[in-house]
């Protein structure tokens, strides 16, 4: 069956104290919004609409950042979710399928859920879940018939506030019966707005059947306030820690390691101690990362070593049994197998051959102030210690570059380049200097040596 999947992502999110969208927020390395829209995706939906409100502009990049096949509409007064889904219905006009209507500010809840909603044989489906504290959640009246109707906490009668099964506002419904329900809509309650939930009520009026799927709790948990993103960070991190140790990924101390929603880390790779992963990391098989490193935007393949204390910044490419020591960092590189970087180093837009050794302290000088430019290295060549590569310059292959040299020049395979200025010796002078300084030192003391 065909499925589509509108995402609400319009709210402020005054809670949060923040002039940034509520589904902006960061957890993961991700926005809240890419979490659902990964849910969403998962399923594989022939369309996916999302509703945007505050900031649209910015919301509408991270979509397209994200699911870029999503469409993204605009709900210019929020008046409720029911009235955000009116507003995303005229795009799946003509559509013939199942409608899931997810949240963007609720990051946790699984593929298999909404397949298990998709699946579900009724005309309406709620996702419910059984709440170890209820509190002031909304709560799913059932029968043996199915679900019955939705009570707010607030219009609740002691037994109905007795019921632990709540809502999570997560929805599926054929879209021809979405459509109708939603049409019918009224705002005529305290806050004058037109609720989704509502929509219950009216298909069972109707003769519709209306049923309940259930997941664990964690699952719809919704993030509105910076206390509530800190739990769900920690929950994700949990998570991910777990998914990784079952994939067969050593990690050497657990509960240092940050992962990113997109990190991916073969089996048998080892993860030191205070590692974090920014987006778009992929480690294959066999990999190491030792302790302190940040990573982002990197691959790292099989036999590589990263680390300590290292830095792989976007477009960092690492080949098989590549070293990347301590204090190195790499911005938008290539290395080819077998390349040794030992420590303190940075290269930056460079293309490293094969078996080429980095001394430490060479900087690839990339950077004019205005444009990058890049280096080239050549295979089996060698750096010399503090060598400045400045530029667009190309080092050949087998070439070595003596020690404190600057390179401003190509340097032809095979060569030696020297580009430091001669050494001088001036006997004697280093006493005459002292001497100097002393004399001055005590002039400036009023006579006191």
């Amino acid at each position: 069956m065909a499925v589509a999947v509108i995402v609400l992502a319009a709210g402020q999110g005054t809670r949060m104290n923040s002039d940034l969208p509520k589904v902006l927020h960061h957890l993961g390395a991700a926005p809240l919004i890419a979490h659902a829209l990964a849910a969403a995706t998962a399923i594989e939906p022939a369309r996916v609409v999302v509703v945007a409100g505050h900031e649209a502009e910015e919301v509408r990049q991270a979509v397209a950042l994200f699911c870029p096949e999503a469409e993204v509409v605009i709900q210019a007064e929020q008046l409720g979710t029911g009235h955000a889904v009116a507003t995303a219905l005229p795009r799946l006009d003509g559509f013939e399928g199942r409608v899931l209507v997810l949240y963007g500010d609720t990051p946790f809840i699984r593929a298999e859920t909404l397949r298990d909603m998709v699946a579900a044989r009724a005309d309406v489906v709620v996702l419910g879940f059984e709440a170890a504290e209820p509190g002031r959640y909304g709560r799913l009246v059932t029968s043996r018939a199915g679900l019955e109707r939705i009570v707010e906490f607030k219009d609740a009668t002691p037994e109905e506030r007795a019921i632990t099964l709540c809502n999570s506002g997560v929805i599926c419904a054929d879209a021809a019966v979405l459509a109708r329900l939603v049409a019918g809509l009224t705002n005529a309650n305290a806050a004058g707005e037109y609720y989704l939930t509502d929509i219950i009520a009216a298909a069972r009026a109707e003769g519709l059947s209306a049923a309940v799927v259930t997941c664990a709790e964690a699952e719809t948990m919704g993030i509105n306030t910076r206390a509530e993103l800190a739990r769900a960070e920690a929950l994700f991190q949990a998570r991910a820690r777990a998914e990784a140790l079952d994939n067969g990924v050593t990690l050497t101390a657990p509960d240092t390691v940050f992962f990113a929603l997109d990190t991916w880390i073969g089996r048998d790779a080892v993860i030191g101690p205070n590692v974090v992963f920014g987006p778009g990391v992929t480690i294959e098989s066999g990999a190491e990362v030792r302790a302190f490193c940040h990573l982002e935007g990197c691959h790292i393949s099989r036999g590589a070593t990263v680390g300590p204390f290292a830095r792989l910044r976007p477009g960092a490419e690492l080949a098989e049994d590549v070293h990347v020591g301590n204090f190195v960092e790499i911005k938008n590189s290539i290395l080819d197998e077998g390349v040794k970087v030992g420590h303190l180093t940075y290269l930056g837009d460079a293309h490293v051959g094969e078996r080429t050794n980095i001394g430490a302290g060479t900087v690839t000088c990339n950077y004019d102030g205005v444009m990058k430019h890049h280096t080239e290295i050549g295979a089996d060549a060698f750096i010399g210690s503090d060598t400045m590569l400045v530029a667009p310059v190309r080092v050949g292959a087998g070439a070595l570059t003596g020690s404190g040299s600057v390179i401003t020049a190509d340097v032809p395979a095979g060569a030696v380049a020297l580009g430091r200025a001669r050494q001088e010796n001036k006997p004697g002078l280093a006493a005459k200097l002292m001497e100097r300084l002393r004399a001055e030192k005590a002039r400036r003391a009023g006579g006191k040596a």
